[in-house]
C-alpha cells in the first residue's frame, strides 16, 4: 500500500477535529474567558509561575508532551502491522487524547495551577487525593526509566550523537538569556541563534567523532544510566526560562520541521509500505510479547492517548498559561500534532523491511534472546514470510554505525526517516548527516521529557508536604533547597530503575503506568466537568473515553503481571528481581486506580443525587499580557 493514503487521511481526520470538535470544548463545555486571571499572573514567582506567550508555551507543552511516545510507540507497534497502529492513533488523538489533554488543562489552570494529585483531591476528596499522589508517583518513576531506556540505547558509544546532544544545552541557555534578559520580547532572534546552535551541532558532529578528542565522547550504557538522572536533577532545579523553556521551545521547532519534512519526503516519494496491515504476530510477537489489543494501546501512547500529558497540562504549562484563549490550540491542537508525529514515525517504520526491522528490534544480546530471534526467523519462513536481512548491511555502512539490536524504536526511526530523506533529489550522499540528525532530535524530546517529568514529580511531592507543612507551597516565592532535595530524590529512584531493567521490561510497564495515570486524569476531569459545566452531558466527553482505557489498562496490567512473574522463574539475578519488581508495581499501580474509580463512582453518584446543576461564574479581568 503507498503511504500517501495514510497521511491524507490522517490530516482530513486531524482537521476536521479541530475545527469541530476542538472548538465545542473550548466554548461549550470549558466556557473559554480570557477575562479570567490565569494563575501565572496571580502567583508569578518567576521560577515556576511565569506567564509565557502562546508560541513559545506551545513549543514547552509540545516539546514536553511529545517525548519518545510518538517517536518510538508506533515503531514498536509495527511488529503488527500498519493498520492497528493508524487506526488507534487517529481515533485515539482525536476523541481521547485532545479530550484528556485540553479538559486536564482547564481543570488546573482554573484552580491555582495545581497538579493532578491537588486536582484529585480537590474534586474527589481526601482519599482519592492521597491515594493519586503515591499513584502518580510511582508512575512517574516508571515512565522516566523507561524512556531514559530508549537514550541509552540510541546513544551510547556513539560520539557523533552525545556531541550534537551536548551542543543543545549551551544553544537552549543563549536563547533562554537573550529571550528573557538581553532582549526581551525578541523572540524570533533567539530563535535563530539557538536553532543555528543546534543545526551546527549535528553538521560538526562528524568531524569532532572522527577526530582524536571523539573518544572523550563514547559512553557505554552504564555510563549513561548515570549521567542521565544527574543532568535532570540539575535541570529541574533550575527556573523554567533559564533551560528548560528554551529548551523545549527549540526542540519543537526541531520536530514540527523534521515531521514537516519527513510528510513532505512521504509525499514527494510516496514510499510503500513493505509492512503488510496486519502480521502473523497478532497474538504476540519478538518485539512486543502481548497481543494486538490491548496492547496496541499500550505500546502507542503519546500519540493517542497518554496520561504523562496529565501531568505536564496540570504541572508546568498551567501555570504558563498567558490567558484562557491559549488553552485550546496548546491543549487539544498540541495532541493533534503529536497525533501526526506518531502517524510519521509509524510510516517510516513500516516501509523498511521486515527482515531489516525485525534485525533493529529484537534484542540479542544474550544466548536465550539470539535463540528466540532465530527461532522466529525459521517459523515465519515456514509461513512464507522469511524474516531475512535486505537492505540493512548497506544501511550500516552508509550511516557509519552499527544497526543490528538496536531496540528500543528510536535507531528504526532514524532508519526509516534517513531512507525516505535519502531519496529526495541531491540528498542520496547524506545519509549519515540524516540519521544522526534524527537520532538527535529524538534523544532531545527524551531529554526534555525527563527534565519536566522530575520537575512534575518535584510539585507532587511538594504540594503533599504543603498539606503538613504550609510553608512548603509552590509559588510567589522560590524554596530552592527544598526544590533541589525533592529533585535529587525523584531521579534517584528512576535511575535506579534505569540501571537495573531492561528495555522489554521498562516499555511494557511504562505503558501500563502511563495508561493507568490517564485513567487517573480522565476521572478527575470526568468529576471536574460533573461539577463545573453548564450541562452534566458534557462529563461524557470524558467519560467514554475513560471506560475503554479502563478495558483497555486493566486486561493488559493483569496479563502483564502474569507474564513477569512466570519469566521470572526461568531467569537469575538482577533479570529475575526486574521481573518480579515490574509485577510488584504493576499490581500497586492497579490497586491504587482502582481505590481512585471506586471513590469516584461514589463520589458521581452523590454530585447526580444531590448537588445543584453549576452555575456559570462572571469572571474577573485579566491581567496585562507580557
Amino acid at each position: 500500500m503507498n503511504s500517501i493514503w495514510l497521511v491524507i487521511t490522517a490530516l482530513a481526520a486531524f482537521a476536521v477535529s479541530y475545527r469541530l470538535y476542538g472548538a465545542f470544548l473550548a466554548a461549550k463545555v470549558a466556557v473559554i474567558d480570557d477575562r479570567r486571571i490565569t494563575p501565572a499572573h496571580r502567583l508569578r514567582d518567576g521560577v515556576d509561575y511565569h506567564p509565557t506567550k502562546r508560541l513559545v508555551l506551545f513549543g514547552h507543552h509540545f516539546a514536553a508532551i511529545a517525548g519518545p511516545g510518538p517517536l518510538i510507540g508506533p515503531v514498536l507497534a509495527s511488529q503488527w502491522g500498519y493498520a492497528p497502529g493508524f487506526a488507534w492513533i487517529v481515533i485515539g488523538a482525536c476523541v481521547a487524547g485532545g479530550v484528556h489533554d485540553f479538559v486536564t488543562l482547564v481543570a488546573s489552570v482554573r484552580q491555582d495551577g495545581l497538579s493532578l494529585p491537588k486536582l484529585a483531591r480537590n474534586n474527589l476528596g481526601a482519599v482519592s487525593g492521597v491515594t493519586a499522589a503515591i499513584a502518580t508517583l510511582f508512575i512517574v518513576v516508571a515512565v522516566l526509566s523507561s524512556v531514559a531506556m530508549v537514550v541509552v540505547n540510541a546513544l551510547s558509544e556513539s560520539s557523533w550523537g552525545m556531541f550534537t546532544i551536548l551542543v543543545t544545552i549551551p544553544a537552549a541557555l543563549l536563547t533562554g538569556w537573550w529571550m528573557y534578559k538581553f532582549r526581551p520580547g525578541h523572540i524570533g532572534e533567539a530563535s535563530v541563534v539557538g536553532v543555528s546552535i543546534v543545526m551546527a551541532g549535528v553538521i560538526l558532529g562528524k568531524p569532532f567523532a572522527d577526530s582524536i578528542f571523539g573518544e572523550y565522547l563514547k559512553f557505554d550504557k552504564d555510563t549513561l544510566k548515570l549521567i542521565l538522572p544527574t543532568y535532570a536533577a540539575i535541570a529541574s532545579i533550575l527556573p523554567v526560562w533559564v533551560l528548560m523553556c528554551p529548551r523545549d521551545y527549540l526542540s519543537s521547532y526541531m520536530k514540527i520541521g523534521v515531521v514537516v519534512l519527513l510528510a513532505l519526503g512521504i509525499v514527494c516519494v510516496q514510499p510503500d509500505l513493505k509492512m503488510p496491515a496486519t502480521t502473523p504476530f497478532l497474538s504476540g510477537g519478538p518485539v512486543v510479547s502481548g497481543s494486538v489489543w490491548p496492547f496496541v494501546c499500550i505500546v502507542i501512547m503519546c500519540g493517542a492517548l497518554s496520561g504523562f500529558h496529565a501531568l505536564i497540562a496540570s504541572g508546568t504549562t498551567p501555570k504558563m498559561i498567558n490567558k484562557e484563549s491559549d488553552m485550546r490550540p496548546i491543549g487539544y491542537g498540541a495532541m493533534i500534532l503529536e497525533g501526526f508525529v506518531a502517524l510519521m514515525a509509524l510510516i517510516a517504520a513500516c516501509a523498511l523491511e521486515p527482515g531489516d526491522y525485525f534485525a533493529v528490534n529484537v534484542a540479542q544480546d544474550t544466548e536465550v534472546q539470539r535463540a528466540k530471534y532465530a527461532q522466529v526467523q525459521q517459523e515465519q519462513a515456514a509461513r512464507g514470510w522469511p524474516l531475512v536481512q535486505k537492505d540493512l548491511p548497506t544501511i550500516e555502512k552508509e550511516v557509519d554505525e552499527s544497526l543490528v539490536n538496536r531496540t528500543g524504536g528510536a535507531v528504526t526511526l532514524a532508519i526509516g526517516m534517513a531512507q525516505v530523506f535519502s531519496d529526495l533529489p541531491l540528498m542520496a550522499t547524506l545519509k549519515a548527516y540524516w540519521y544522526h540528525f534524527v537520532i538527535m532530535f529524538e534523544a532531545l524530546f527524551i531529554l526534555t521529557l525527563l527534565e519536566t517529568g522530575t520537575r512534575v514529580a518535584r510539585f507532587v511531592f511538594q504540594e503533599t508536604l504543603a498539606q503538613m507543612r504550609p510553608e512548603f507551597t509552590i509559588g510567589h516565592k522560590p524554596k530552592w533547597g527544598l526544590n533541589a532535595l525533592m529533585s535529587v530524590l525523584v531521579c534517584g529512584l528512576w535511575g535506579g530503575l534505569l540501571y537495573l531493567g531492561n528495555l522489554d521490561v521498562l516499555w511494557r510497564m511504562l505503558g501500563i503506568a502511563n495508561q493507568l495515570l490517564a485513567t487517573i486524569a480522565l476521572v478527575v476531569g470526568t468529576t471536574y466537568l460533573l461539577k463545573h459545566t453548564a450541562k452534566r452531558t458534557y462529563a461524557l466527553c470524558t467519560g467514554i473515553p475513560l471506560v475503554f482505557v479502563v478495558a483497555t489498562v486493566f486486561t493488559a496490567g493483569v496479563l502483564s503481571i502474569g507474564m513477569w512473574w512466570d519469566a521470572a522463574a526461568t531467569m537469575t539475578g538482577s533479570e529475575a528481581f526486574m521481573a518480579r519488581l515490574a509485577a510488584v508495581l504493576a499490581a500497586i499501580m492497579l490497586t491504587l486506580t482502582a481505590i481512585i474509580l471506586v471513590d469516584a463512582v461514589r463520589k458521581w453518584y452523590g454530585i447526580l443525587v444531590s448537588e445543584p446543576q453549576a452555575a456559570v461564574r462572571p469572571a474577573p479581568v485579566q491581567a496585562t499580557e507580557p
